[in-house]
């Protein structure tokens, strides 16, 4: 048998398991589900696994070279080692939430593809010696198991968590306009209109009076998002449970709307560029309102949200109202 040929099988019974994990369902077990139980598991999974990447590396990093058994072995056992990640995802039921589940699908995705990674660089690499590559793929499967400390414990953890990436995201976008907006001012607007024309040339580079109407309810409406998202994610910390089904499925709704807030305000920034097409910028604004309303009502229905909250959610349905409807007003003309 060549050396090298166990880690070519092994390379594809780990691309068989990477497809397991990314398609794969939860087993809903027969025992009772313990989390404190499921993250020690995990946790010594991680770390059996570190460890057998270690092993491998070290094993094709300087001669002399492993024996076709002793790579036999080592693939065995980093193998087991990955089965044994996957196996413990697995006991996490849908149950517990899907915001959470998907965190850890993701980690142990990451712990799978780093794994073959290292595989493929060592089938690669000149043998006997230790390319920079391989170190950094080792390295890449050390950081990969080591992020099992700090995933989030339960479902209001990871969908804190959401909330807290999704408002970076709004935040840096929003940072983005206003900058563009001071950048933004007409080059042209000291120099007279062209006496023969009547009106400046190429409007592509800059806003028209009429566009930094519209900019600025834009604006507002990307200001509530933002505001929506700091509030919503301040109650899910000081009263999100999930303790119960009703409470984690709650959770994870929040997640959800949440994750399609941050893609709105995108699209409604990049349609608001010059040369501004007013009816995009409309349609836009129209869906990021629609969505930021959707978050405000599940909000104030779920128990995140006792009755001394109720006010800010209130106040923020009516700023979007607010600017939604000037910006009705302003794009009138273009239905």
């Amino acid at each position: 048998m060549e050396v090298l040929e166990p880690l070519r099988v092994l390379r594809g019974a780990l691309r068989a398991v990477l497809a397991r994990v990314r398609e794969g369902e939860p087993g809903e077990g027969r025992e009772p589900f313990e989390l404190p139980r499921f993250w020690n598991a995990l946790g010594q999974t991680y770390k059996v696994t570190s460890q057998e990447a270690t092993k491998l590396s070290l094993a094709f990093s300087r001669p002399p070279l492993a024996s076709a058994e002793d790579c036999q072995k080592l693939s065995e056992d980093v193998q087991n080692a990955i089965l044994a990640v996957a196996a413990v995802y697995y006991w996490l039921p849908k149950g517990q939430g899907t915001t959470l589940r998907k965190m850890v699908r993701d980690a142990t995705t990451e712990v799978v593809e780093g794994m073959i990674q290292l595989t493929e660089t060592i089938l690669s690499a000149p043998l006997e010696s230790l390319s920079q590559e391989q170190l950094i793929s080792t390295g890449g499967v050390w950081e990969a198991c080591e992020q099992v400390s700090s995933l989030p414990r339960d479902n209001q953890a990871a969908v804190v968590s959401t909330l807290a990436a999704c408002l970076g995201v709004v935040k840096d976008a929003l940072e983005e306009m206003e900058h563009a907006l001071v950048e933004g001012e007409d080059p042209y607007s000291d120099i007279m209109e062209d006496e023969e024309l009547g009106f400046r040339g190429n409007r592509d580079t800059y806003w028209s009076e009429a566009d930094r109407k519209l900019l600025s309810s834009c604006m507002g409406l990307m200001k509530a998002s933002k505001a929506c998202l700091k509030k919503v994610l301040g109650v899910v910390k000081a009263y999100g449970k999930a303790d119960s089904p009703d409470q984690i499925a709650q959770l994870d709704d929040l997640a959800d709307i949440a994750n399609e807030i941050s893609p709105s305000v995108d699209e409604l920034a990049l349609s608001m560029y010059p040369p501004m097409n007013q009816l995009a910028v409309r349609l836009n604004a129209a869906k990021l309102a629609s969505v930021l309303k959707k978050i405000l009502e599940v909000t104030r229905t779920s128990h995140v949200c006792p009755p001394s909250e109720e006010g800010w959610v209130q106040f923020l349905t009516g700023a979007v109202d607010h600017n939604m409807n000037k910006i009705k007003n302003f794009t009138q003309g273009q239905l």
